[in-house]
Protein backbone atom coordinates (compact mmCIF):
# COMPACT_ATOMS: atom_id res chain seq x y z
CA UNK A 1 0.00 0.00 0.00
CA UNK A 2 0.82 3.60 -0.59
CA UNK A 3 -0.35 7.16 0.40
CA UNK A 4 -2.89 8.30 -1.26
CA UNK A 5 -1.54 11.26 -3.20
CA UNK A 6 -3.17 10.99 -6.48
CA UNK A 7 -6.42 10.31 -5.14
CA UNK A 8 -5.92 13.53 -3.72
CA UNK A 9 -5.27 15.37 -6.62
CA UNK A 10 -7.72 13.79 -8.75
CA UNK A 11 -10.11 14.50 -5.47
CA UNK A 12 -9.26 18.23 -5.62
CA UNK A 13 -9.37 18.90 -9.59
CA UNK A 14 -12.91 17.19 -9.45
CA UNK A 15 -14.12 19.93 -7.26
CA UNK A 16 -12.66 22.71 -9.73
CA UNK A 17 -8.91 23.75 -8.25
CA UNK A 18 -6.35 24.63 -10.54
CA UNK A 19 -3.31 22.49 -11.05
CA UNK A 20 -1.62 25.49 -9.53
CA UNK A 21 -3.27 25.27 -6.00
CA UNK A 22 -2.74 21.43 -6.55
CA UNK A 23 0.82 21.90 -7.07
CA UNK A 24 0.61 23.88 -3.44
CA UNK A 25 -1.08 21.41 -1.42
CA UNK A 26 0.16 17.71 -0.35
CA UNK A 27 -1.14 15.81 1.89
CA UNK A 28 -0.21 11.98 3.46
CA UNK A 29 -3.87 10.64 3.46
CA UNK A 30 -4.60 7.46 5.74
CA UNK A 31 -4.17 3.80 4.35
CA UNK A 32 -6.89 1.84 3.78
CA UNK A 33 -6.02 -0.92 6.29
CA UNK A 34 -8.17 -3.10 8.74
CA UNK A 35 -6.59 -2.81 11.99
CA UNK A 36 -6.15 -6.65 13.25
CA UNK A 37 -8.65 -8.49 15.15
CA UNK A 38 -7.29 -11.37 16.42
CA UNK A 39 -5.83 -11.23 19.75
CA UNK A 40 -2.14 -10.79 20.62
CA UNK A 41 -1.23 -10.14 17.53
CA UNK A 42 0.55 -7.35 15.35
CA UNK A 43 -0.15 -7.52 11.85
CA UNK A 44 3.49 -5.90 10.39
CA UNK A 45 2.34 -6.74 6.78
CA UNK A 46 -0.02 -4.63 5.83
CA UNK A 47 2.50 -2.23 6.25
CA UNK A 48 4.75 -0.73 3.82
CA UNK A 49 8.68 -0.93 4.62
CA UNK A 50 9.30 2.50 5.21
CA UNK A 51 12.49 4.69 7.91
CA UNK A 52 12.94 7.96 9.66
CA UNK A 53 15.51 10.04 9.93
CA UNK A 54 14.91 10.05 13.71
CA UNK A 55 15.29 7.08 16.35
CA UNK A 56 12.37 5.59 17.36
CA UNK A 57 12.82 2.42 20.01
CA UNK A 58 10.63 -0.27 19.96
CA UNK A 59 9.51 -1.71 23.57
CA UNK A 60 6.48 -2.95 22.77
CA UNK A 61 5.65 -7.04 22.86
CA UNK A 62 6.84 -9.13 19.76
CA UNK A 63 3.79 -11.56 20.49
CA UNK A 64 5.58 -13.96 17.60
CA UNK A 65 7.63 -11.79 15.36
CA UNK A 66 11.60 -12.92 14.73
CA UNK A 67 12.19 -11.35 12.02
CA UNK A 68 13.09 -8.02 12.77
CA UNK A 69 9.71 -6.37 11.27
CA UNK A 70 9.96 -3.55 13.72
CA UNK A 71 12.75 -2.31 11.76
CA UNK A 72 11.60 -2.63 8.55
CA UNK A 73 8.17 -0.15 9.37
CA UNK A 74 10.23 3.22 10.93
CA UNK A 75 11.34 1.68 14.14
CA UNK A 76 15.08 2.26 14.37
CA UNK A 77 15.79 -0.16 17.60
CA UNK A 78 14.33 -2.84 19.31
CA UNK A 79 14.59 -3.41 22.85
CA UNK A 80 13.14 -7.10 23.40
CA UNK A 81 15.31 -9.48 20.41
CA UNK A 82 14.85 -12.74 20.08
CA UNK A 83 17.64 -15.43 20.14
CA UNK A 84 17.25 -16.04 16.76
CA UNK A 85 17.68 -11.92 15.72
CA UNK A 86 20.77 -11.04 17.40
CA UNK A 87 23.27 -9.63 15.65
CA UNK A 88 21.73 -10.83 12.43
CA UNK A 89 18.31 -9.58 11.80
CA UNK A 90 18.87 -7.17 14.93
CA UNK A 91 22.26 -5.64 14.46
CA UNK A 92 23.58 -4.70 18.15
CA UNK A 93 23.74 -1.09 17.00
CA UNK A 94 20.10 -1.24 16.39
CA UNK A 95 19.18 -3.33 20.13
CA UNK A 96 17.90 -0.82 22.73
CA UNK A 97 18.52 -1.89 26.52
CA UNK A 98 16.17 -0.64 29.46
CA UNK A 99 18.32 -1.50 32.23
CA UNK A 100 15.48 -1.86 34.94
CA UNK A 101 16.12 -2.87 38.56
CA UNK A 102 18.90 -0.58 38.63
CA UNK A 103 18.32 0.27 42.57
CA UNK A 104 16.35 -2.49 43.23
CA UNK A 105 17.24 -6.19 44.76
CA UNK A 106 19.31 -5.78 47.63
CA UNK A 107 16.89 -4.06 50.53
CA UNK A 108 19.29 -1.46 50.70
CA UNK A 109 18.00 2.16 51.99
CA UNK A 110 18.11 3.68 48.73
CA UNK A 111 15.65 0.50 47.83
CA UNK A 112 13.70 0.28 51.09
CA UNK A 113 12.71 3.93 52.12
CA UNK A 114 14.89 6.01 49.07
CA UNK A 115 17.90 7.34 51.35
CA UNK A 116 20.75 7.91 49.79
CA UNK A 117 22.65 7.01 53.39
CA UNK A 118 24.26 4.38 55.00
CA UNK A 119 24.17 1.90 51.69
CA UNK A 120 26.58 -1.01 50.82
CA UNK A 121 27.95 0.77 47.53
CA UNK A 122 30.19 -2.51 47.26
CA UNK A 123 27.41 -4.65 47.00
CA UNK A 124 25.62 -2.03 44.34
CA UNK A 125 29.14 -2.01 42.56
CA UNK A 126 29.19 -5.98 42.15
CA UNK A 127 25.22 -5.84 40.92
CA UNK A 128 26.06 -3.64 38.19
CA UNK A 129 29.23 -5.20 36.84
CA UNK A 130 27.53 -8.43 36.52
CA UNK A 131 24.80 -6.52 34.48
CA UNK A 132 27.07 -5.07 32.09
CA UNK A 133 29.12 -8.53 31.96
CA UNK A 134 25.84 -10.10 31.19
CA UNK A 135 24.83 -7.46 28.51
CA UNK A 136 28.44 -7.55 26.82
CA UNK A 137 28.71 -11.85 26.85
CA UNK A 138 31.66 -11.37 29.23
CA UNK A 139 33.32 -9.08 26.62
CA UNK A 140 36.11 -6.60 27.09
CA UNK A 141 38.29 -4.38 25.22
CA UNK A 142 42.42 -3.43 25.90
CA UNK A 143 40.77 -1.25 28.24
CA UNK A 144 39.43 -3.94 29.94
CA UNK A 145 35.86 -2.00 29.81
CA UNK A 146 32.71 -3.95 28.71
CA UNK A 147 31.88 -3.58 25.33
CA UNK A 148 28.15 -3.74 25.83
CA UNK A 149 26.14 -4.72 22.75
CA UNK A 150 23.62 -1.85 22.59
CA UNK A 151 23.70 2.13 21.35
CA UNK A 152 20.89 2.99 23.37
CA UNK A 153 20.93 2.12 26.85
CA UNK A 154 18.49 3.89 29.26
CA UNK A 155 18.50 3.42 33.04
CA UNK A 156 15.29 2.87 35.34
CA UNK A 157 15.83 4.16 39.08
CA UNK A 158 13.25 5.75 40.17
CA UNK A 159 14.15 5.89 43.91
CA UNK A 160 14.17 9.02 45.10
CA UNK A 161 12.08 11.75 47.44
CA UNK A 162 10.33 14.18 45.03
CA UNK A 163 9.66 16.84 47.58
CA UNK A 164 10.84 18.46 50.67
CA UNK A 165 7.76 17.22 52.47
CA UNK A 166 8.37 13.89 51.50
CA UNK A 167 12.23 14.12 52.59
CA UNK A 168 11.59 15.31 55.94
CA UNK A 169 9.30 12.95 56.66
CA UNK A 170 12.52 10.57 56.52
CA UNK A 171 13.90 12.43 59.86
CA UNK A 172 11.48 9.86 61.28
CA UNK A 173 13.26 7.05 60.01
CA UNK A 174 16.04 5.05 62.48
CA UNK A 175 17.47 3.33 58.89
CA UNK A 176 18.42 7.17 58.67
CA UNK A 177 21.73 7.67 60.42
CA UNK A 178 21.17 9.89 63.39
CA UNK A 179 23.53 12.76 62.84
CA UNK A 180 21.49 13.55 59.74
CA UNK A 181 18.37 13.22 61.78
CA UNK A 182 19.31 15.41 64.19
CA UNK A 183 19.85 18.02 61.46
CA UNK A 184 17.10 21.07 61.32
CA UNK A 185 15.10 20.77 58.70
CA UNK A 186 16.28 23.10 56.44
CA UNK A 187 19.59 21.46 56.56
CA UNK A 188 18.25 17.95 56.25
CA UNK A 189 16.74 18.70 52.64
CA UNK A 190 20.14 20.22 51.35
CA UNK A 191 22.16 17.48 52.74
CA UNK A 192 19.65 14.80 51.33
CA UNK A 193 19.27 16.63 47.86
CA UNK A 194 23.25 16.60 47.88
CA UNK A 195 23.70 12.79 48.65
CA UNK A 196 21.15 11.51 46.54
CA UNK A 197 22.90 13.94 43.40
CA UNK A 198 26.11 12.29 44.13
CA UNK A 199 24.23 8.37 44.82
CA UNK A 200 22.66 8.71 41.60
CA UNK A 201 25.78 10.06 39.85
CA UNK A 202 28.18 7.12 41.18
CA UNK A 203 25.79 4.83 39.36
CA UNK A 204 26.26 6.35 36.25
CA UNK A 205 30.15 7.19 37.00
CA UNK A 206 30.74 3.71 37.46
CA UNK A 207 28.80 2.44 34.26
CA UNK A 208 30.77 4.63 32.39
CA UNK A 209 33.74 3.51 33.63
CA UNK A 210 33.61 -0.08 33.12
CA UNK A 211 31.38 -0.05 30.22
CA UNK A 212 32.78 1.10 26.33
CA UNK A 213 29.98 3.23 25.79
CA UNK A 214 31.69 4.13 22.91
CA UNK A 215 28.38 5.69 20.32
CA UNK A 216 26.05 5.38 22.99
CA UNK A 217 23.78 7.47 24.31
CA UNK A 218 22.55 6.86 28.05
CA UNK A 219 19.62 8.64 29.11
CA UNK A 220 17.73 7.97 32.87
CA UNK A 221 13.74 7.15 32.38
CA UNK A 222 11.90 10.63 33.97
CA UNK A 223 15.07 12.07 35.32
CA UNK A 224 14.08 14.88 33.66
CA UNK A 225 14.26 19.09 34.06
CA UNK A 226 10.45 19.20 34.66
CA UNK A 227 8.43 16.85 36.38
CA UNK A 228 4.84 17.36 36.59
CA UNK A 229 1.70 15.76 36.50
CA UNK A 230 -1.18 15.12 34.36
CA UNK A 231 -3.08 18.04 36.27
CA UNK A 232 -1.25 20.20 36.80
CA UNK A 233 -0.30 21.97 33.47
CA UNK A 234 -1.95 24.85 33.46
CA UNK A 235 -1.40 25.63 37.38
CA UNK A 236 1.39 27.88 36.32
CA UNK A 237 1.89 30.03 33.51
CA UNK A 238 4.10 28.99 30.66
CA UNK A 239 6.47 31.78 31.79
CA UNK A 240 6.90 30.38 35.25
CA UNK A 241 7.08 26.58 33.83
CA UNK A 242 10.59 27.78 31.64
CA UNK A 243 12.35 30.44 34.01
CA UNK A 244 11.04 29.88 37.68
CA UNK A 245 13.89 27.14 39.21
CA UNK A 246 11.69 26.02 41.68
CA UNK A 247 9.59 23.85 39.20
CA UNK A 248 12.96 22.32 38.00
CA UNK A 249 13.58 18.52 39.62
CA UNK A 250 16.89 18.97 41.84
CA UNK A 251 18.36 16.05 40.92
CA UNK A 252 19.48 17.65 37.81
CA UNK A 253 19.95 20.96 39.74
CA UNK A 254 23.96 21.99 40.95
CA UNK A 255 24.47 22.06 44.11
CA UNK A 256 23.70 25.59 44.55
CA UNK A 257 20.20 24.93 42.88
CA UNK A 258 20.77 27.94 40.22
CA UNK A 259 20.94 26.19 37.60
CA UNK A 260 20.21 23.18 35.81
CA UNK A 261 23.40 20.94 35.90
CA UNK A 262 25.07 18.87 38.24
CA UNK A 263 26.98 15.75 38.66
CA UNK A 264 24.23 13.32 37.03
CA UNK A 265 22.73 15.57 35.07
CA UNK A 266 26.53 16.06 33.67
CA UNK A 267 26.75 12.53 32.93
CA UNK A 268 23.50 11.80 30.54
CA UNK A 269 23.54 12.12 26.74
CA UNK A 270 19.79 12.64 26.35
CA UNK A 271 16.74 13.29 28.42
CA UNK A 272 13.93 10.68 28.65
CA UNK A 273 10.52 12.64 30.50
CA UNK A 274 7.72 10.01 30.60
CA UNK A 275 4.97 11.28 28.59
CA UNK A 276 1.90 8.18 29.72
CA UNK A 277 -1.55 9.40 29.33
CA UNK A 278 -4.65 8.78 32.11
CA UNK A 279 -7.99 9.59 31.44
CA UNK A 280 -10.03 8.01 28.32
CA UNK A 281 -13.27 9.33 26.14
CA UNK A 282 -15.48 10.70 27.52
CA UNK A 283 -13.87 11.78 30.43
CA UNK A 284 -12.98 15.16 29.39
CA UNK A 285 -9.63 15.00 30.62
CA UNK A 286 -8.89 12.76 27.99
CA UNK A 287 -8.90 15.82 25.43
CA UNK A 288 -5.74 17.00 26.96
CA UNK A 289 -3.35 14.42 26.31
CA UNK A 290 -1.71 15.59 23.05
CA UNK A 291 -1.10 18.99 24.71
CA UNK A 292 0.15 16.79 27.98
CA UNK A 293 2.68 14.56 25.38
CA UNK A 294 4.21 18.13 23.66
CA UNK A 295 4.58 20.05 27.38
CA UNK A 296 6.59 17.43 28.01
CA UNK A 297 8.61 17.90 25.45
CA UNK A 298 8.69 21.24 24.75
CA UNK A 299 9.07 22.37 28.65
CA UNK A 300 12.50 20.32 29.20
CA UNK A 301 14.03 21.26 25.61
CA UNK A 302 13.17 24.79 27.68
CA UNK A 303 15.75 24.25 30.12
CA UNK A 304 18.18 21.70 28.35
CA UNK A 305 19.97 21.63 25.28
CA UNK A 306 20.67 17.70 25.72
CA UNK A 307 18.35 15.65 23.14
CA UNK A 308 14.68 15.16 24.35
CA UNK A 309 13.39 11.17 22.96
CA UNK A 310 10.24 10.66 25.26
CA UNK A 311 8.68 7.38 27.03
CA UNK A 312 5.42 6.58 25.66
CA UNK A 313 2.83 3.76 26.03
CA UNK A 314 -0.50 2.47 24.02
CA UNK A 315 -1.93 1.62 27.44
CA UNK A 316 -3.16 4.15 30.35
CA UNK A 317 -1.17 4.43 32.90
CA UNK A 318 -1.32 1.84 35.51
CA UNK A 319 -2.35 4.61 38.17
CA UNK A 320 -5.12 5.14 36.52
CA UNK A 321 -8.89 3.64 36.22
CA UNK A 322 -8.39 2.85 32.65
CA UNK A 323 -5.55 0.28 32.80
CA UNK A 324 -4.21 -1.86 31.29
CA UNK A 325 -6.92 -0.54 28.22
CA UNK A 326 -5.12 0.37 25.28
CA UNK A 327 -5.56 4.12 24.35
CA UNK A 328 -7.85 5.43 21.78
CA UNK A 329 -6.81 4.85 17.91
CA UNK A 330 -6.04 8.52 17.11
CA UNK A 331 -4.48 9.05 20.23
CA UNK A 332 -2.05 6.42 19.28
CA UNK A 333 -1.58 7.99 15.28
CA UNK A 334 -1.04 11.40 16.84
CA UNK A 335 1.52 10.29 19.49
CA UNK A 336 3.49 8.91 16.76
CA UNK A 337 3.42 12.30 15.00
CA UNK A 338 3.26 15.17 17.09
CA UNK A 339 6.42 15.06 19.13
CA UNK A 340 8.75 15.90 16.50
CA UNK A 341 6.78 19.00 15.43
CA UNK A 342 7.47 20.06 19.35
CA UNK A 343 11.18 18.92 19.01
CA UNK A 344 11.53 15.59 20.35
CA UNK A 345 15.12 14.18 19.44
CA UNK A 346 12.72 10.62 18.69
CA UNK A 347 10.26 8.50 20.39
CA UNK A 348 10.87 5.56 22.65
CA UNK A 349 7.99 3.09 22.75
CA UNK A 350 7.71 0.97 25.79
CA UNK A 351 5.07 -1.57 27.31
CA UNK A 352 5.02 -3.93 30.29
CA UNK A 353 6.24 -7.14 28.99
CA UNK A 354 3.92 -9.46 30.95
CA UNK A 355 1.15 -8.38 30.37
CA UNK A 356 1.18 -9.82 26.68
CA UNK A 357 1.71 -13.05 28.46
CA UNK A 358 -0.90 -12.94 31.11
CA UNK A 359 -3.43 -11.39 28.97
CA UNK A 360 -4.99 -11.62 25.43
CA UNK A 361 -5.56 -8.17 24.33
CA UNK A 362 -6.49 -6.58 21.06
CA UNK A 363 -3.05 -4.74 19.95
CA UNK A 364 -4.55 -2.80 16.94
CA UNK A 365 -3.29 0.41 18.88
CA UNK A 366 0.00 -0.37 17.73
CA UNK A 367 -1.05 -0.87 13.91
CA UNK A 368 -2.36 2.79 14.59
CA UNK A 369 0.76 4.03 15.50
CA UNK A 370 2.62 1.99 13.06
CA UNK A 371 0.32 4.08 10.69
CA UNK A 372 1.25 7.11 11.92
CA UNK A 373 4.92 7.08 11.72
CA UNK A 374 3.70 5.89 8.36
CA UNK A 375 2.52 8.90 7.37
CA UNK A 376 5.18 10.57 9.00
CA UNK A 377 7.95 9.04 6.85
CA UNK A 378 5.88 10.45 3.59
CA UNK A 379 7.84 13.95 4.87
CA UNK A 380 10.76 12.91 6.46
CA UNK A 381 13.01 14.87 4.08
CA UNK A 382 11.64 18.00 5.86
CA UNK A 383 13.49 16.78 9.29
CA UNK A 384 16.95 16.72 7.77
CA UNK A 385 18.49 19.41 8.56
CA UNK A 386 18.48 22.54 8.40
CA UNK A 387 14.56 22.83 9.05
CA UNK A 388 12.61 25.07 11.91
CA UNK A 389 10.07 24.48 13.73
CA UNK A 390 6.54 26.61 14.05
CA UNK A 391 5.07 26.58 17.61
CA UNK A 392 2.86 29.62 17.56
CA UNK A 393 1.43 28.44 21.17
CA UNK A 394 3.06 26.46 23.90
CA UNK A 395 1.59 23.06 24.24
CA UNK A 396 0.94 24.12 28.35
CA UNK A 397 -1.57 27.16 26.94
CA UNK A 398 -3.13 24.81 24.37
CA UNK A 399 -4.19 22.60 27.11
CA UNK A 400 -5.33 25.31 29.47
CA UNK A 401 -7.27 27.33 26.70
CA UNK A 402 -7.99 23.65 24.99
CA UNK A 403 -7.22 25.04 22.02
CA UNK A 404 -6.80 22.24 18.70
CA UNK A 405 -3.23 21.28 18.59
CA UNK A 406 -1.01 22.40 15.12
CA UNK A 407 2.65 22.39 14.47
CA UNK A 408 4.74 22.91 11.68
CA UNK A 409 8.04 22.11 10.01
CA UNK A 410 10.04 25.06 7.47
CA UNK A 411 12.10 24.17 5.21
CA UNK A 412 12.67 26.38 2.47
CA UNK A 413 10.12 27.67 1.05
CA UNK A 414 7.75 24.98 2.08
CA UNK A 415 6.12 24.05 5.89
CA UNK A 416 4.77 20.77 7.04
CA UNK A 417 1.61 21.15 9.06
CA UNK A 418 0.52 18.80 11.59
CA UNK A 419 -2.84 19.34 12.54
CA UNK A 420 -5.57 17.41 15.33
CA UNK A 421 -8.90 19.00 17.70
CA UNK A 422 -8.66 16.28 20.34
CA UNK A 423 -11.59 18.80 22.28
CA UNK A 424 -13.82 17.96 18.89
CA UNK A 425 -16.92 16.21 18.90
CA UNK A 426 -16.84 12.62 16.75
CA UNK A 427 -17.59 13.90 12.83
CA UNK A 428 -17.68 17.61 13.97
CA UNK A 429 -15.69 20.01 11.79
CA UNK A 430 -13.50 22.56 13.06
CA UNK A 431 -11.28 25.39 11.23
CA UNK A 432 -7.79 26.18 12.37
CA UNK A 433 -5.54 29.25 11.00
CA UNK A 434 -1.86 28.09 10.41
CA UNK A 435 0.16 30.41 9.76
CA UNK A 436 4.10 31.69 8.99
CA UNK A 437 5.42 35.29 8.89
CA UNK A 438 3.74 36.67 6.05
CA UNK A 439 2.03 33.17 4.79
CA UNK A 440 -1.30 31.76 6.38
CA UNK A 441 -4.11 29.49 5.71
CA UNK A 442 -7.20 28.23 7.20
CA UNK A 443 -7.57 24.42 7.08
CA UNK A 444 -10.50 22.34 8.02
CA UNK A 445 -10.16 19.37 10.52
CA UNK A 446 -13.08 16.32 10.99
CA UNK A 447 -13.50 15.12 14.35
CA UNK A 448 -10.31 14.30 15.91
CA UNK A 449 -8.55 12.93 13.15
CA UNK A 450 -4.78 14.05 12.45
CA UNK A 451 -4.27 16.46 9.29
CA UNK A 452 -0.47 16.03 7.95
CA UNK A 453 -0.07 18.10 4.94
CA UNK A 454 2.78 20.30 2.97
CA UNK A 455 2.41 23.46 1.71
CA UNK A 456 4.05 25.60 -0.51
CA UNK A 457 4.48 28.98 0.77
CA UNK A 458 6.38 30.51 -2.14
CA UNK A 459 8.05 33.47 -1.19
CA UNK A 460 7.82 34.25 2.61
CA UNK A 461 9.19 37.27 4.37
CA UNK A 462 8.40 39.07 7.56
CA UNK A 463 8.62 42.62 6.23
CA UNK A 464 6.66 43.99 8.76
CA UNK A 465 8.40 44.15 12.04
CA UNK A 466 6.76 43.80 15.12
CA UNK A 467 6.68 47.16 15.89
CA UNK A 468 8.15 49.94 13.92
CA UNK A 469 10.17 51.35 16.74
CA UNK A 470 11.72 50.07 19.73
CA UNK A 471 14.54 50.71 22.20
CA UNK A 472 16.04 48.25 24.39
CA UNK A 473 18.04 49.98 27.40
CA UNK A 474 20.11 49.64 29.35
CA UNK A 475 22.66 47.66 27.04
CA UNK A 476 25.03 46.28 28.73
CA UNK A 477 22.09 45.52 31.71
CA UNK A 478 23.21 44.58 35.31
CA UNK A 479 19.58 44.63 37.27
CA UNK A 480 16.89 45.68 35.12
CA UNK A 481 16.17 45.91 31.28
CA UNK A 482 13.65 48.57 29.49
CA UNK A 483 11.87 47.44 26.50
CA UNK A 484 9.98 51.17 25.55
CA UNK A 485 7.99 51.39 22.09
CA UNK A 486 6.80 54.27 20.70
CA UNK A 487 3.27 53.18 21.15
CA UNK A 488 1.94 50.07 22.89
CA UNK A 489 1.64 47.52 20.29
CA UNK A 490 -1.95 46.70 18.99
CA UNK A 491 -0.91 43.23 17.97
CA UNK A 492 -0.52 40.52 20.77
CA UNK A 493 3.13 41.07 21.30
CA UNK A 494 5.43 39.01 23.16
CA UNK A 495 9.19 39.00 24.79
CA UNK A 496 11.32 36.30 24.88
CA UNK A 497 14.77 37.32 26.55
CA UNK A 498 17.12 33.15 25.70
CA UNK A 499 21.03 32.83 26.45
CA UNK A 500 23.46 32.42 23.82
CA UNK A 501 22.30 28.63 23.66
CA UNK A 502 18.97 29.26 22.82
CA UNK A 503 17.28 28.39 26.58
CA UNK A 504 14.44 30.37 27.38
CA UNK A 505 14.51 32.53 30.36
CA UNK A 506 11.68 34.47 30.43
CA UNK A 507 8.81 34.87 28.06
CA UNK A 508 6.74 38.30 28.98
CA UNK A 509 3.57 39.45 27.23
CA UNK A 510 3.34 43.28 26.44
CA UNK A 511 0.48 44.83 28.24
CA UNK A 512 2.43 48.29 28.01
CA UNK A 513 4.40 50.83 26.05
CA UNK A 514 7.04 49.95 28.49
CA UNK A 515 8.36 47.02 29.62
CA UNK A 516 10.83 46.16 32.38
CA UNK A 517 12.54 43.06 32.50
CA UNK A 518 14.54 42.09 35.72
CA UNK A 519 17.86 40.64 35.22
CA UNK A 520 19.82 41.12 37.90
CA UNK A 521 20.21 37.19 39.15
CA UNK A 522 21.06 35.94 35.43
CA UNK A 523 24.73 34.99 34.87
CA UNK A 524 26.73 37.40 33.05
CA UNK A 525 26.77 36.81 29.13
CA UNK A 526 25.50 37.57 26.07
CA UNK A 527 21.69 37.01 25.45
CA UNK A 528 18.92 37.63 22.90
CA UNK A 529 15.45 39.43 22.98
CA UNK A 530 13.12 37.99 20.64
CA UNK A 531 10.14 40.47 20.50
CA UNK A 532 7.62 38.46 18.36
CA UNK A 533 4.04 39.06 17.46
CA UNK A 534 1.50 37.54 14.50
CA UNK A 535 3.11 40.25 12.23
CA UNK A 536 6.19 39.13 12.63
CA UNK A 537 9.76 39.00 14.59
CA UNK A 538 12.87 41.11 15.35
CA UNK A 539 15.98 39.98 17.79
CA UNK A 540 18.22 42.15 19.34
CA UNK A 541 21.65 40.84 21.51
CA UNK A 542 21.85 41.95 24.71
CA UNK A 543 24.72 41.79 27.04
CA UNK A 544 24.57 41.50 31.07
CA UNK A 545 27.33 42.60 33.62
Amino acid sequence: MRARFGFFFLWMTALGLSQSVLAQQQCADRLTFTPVSQPNQIEWSKFPQFTLPFPVVFGGPRLGDANGSPLRHGFSHIVHVQDSEYGTVVPFRQRAVEWSGFATGLSQPWETIESPWANDLNAYRAKWDRFLSDLAGGQKNAAGQYNIQTNRLVLDIERIQETEARILRLKLDTRVPEAYRKLPDGEFVVAYKNAIRNLYAEGLRYVRQHADLTGVSVSSYADTPILNTYLNVPTFPWTDWTTNLSRVNYLVKDSTERAVGGPFYAQLDALSPSAYYYYDYPNPLAQDCLAYLLFQVEANRAWSTKPVVPWVWLRYHDSSGNYPNFIQPFMAEATAIFPFFSGAAGLWLWDDQSLSRTRTDNHAAYEHFIHGLYRLSRFADMFQAPYELVIETPARDLMDKQLPVWRGVVKNNTILIAAQNPYAAEGAKTELVVRYRNWGRTIELTGREVSLCRYEMGTVTATEPVVPEVQVFPNPATTTLTISFARKPTAATELVLLTAAGRVVSRTTVATAKETLNVATLPAGLYFLRITSERGSQTKKIVIK
